[in-house]
């Protein structure tokens, strides 16, 4: 992953790292640690689509695996409010 001080995005703006995104992430430097990630739009979306199959992937092993109570939305609510 490439890096750049965090003052540089203040600098130059964030517009002087659209070629460097190009490449994948960038990651900041603030206090000579990395502490920001600047990613294209692009990359940030795959990383969200990434994010839901790997929730629903674990959400139809559940189902698959018996690890799922069936109900209604009172009954729920009733659970989670501990009556």
């Amino acid at each position: 992953m490439l890096t750049a001080p965090a003052p540089e995005i203040k600098r130059r703006g964030v517009g002087a790292f659209d070629d460097v995104l190009a490449e994948g992430p960038l990651c900041l430097i603030r206090n000579n640690r990395p502490s920001y990630v600047l990613l294209s739009f692009d990359a940030f979306r795959e990383l969200e689509d990434a994010a839901t199959l790997s929730r629903v992937a674990a959400s139809e092993e559940d189902v698959r695996a018996g690890r799922v109570t069936r109900g209604t939305a009172d009954e729920l609510t009733a659970v989670l409010a501990g009556d």
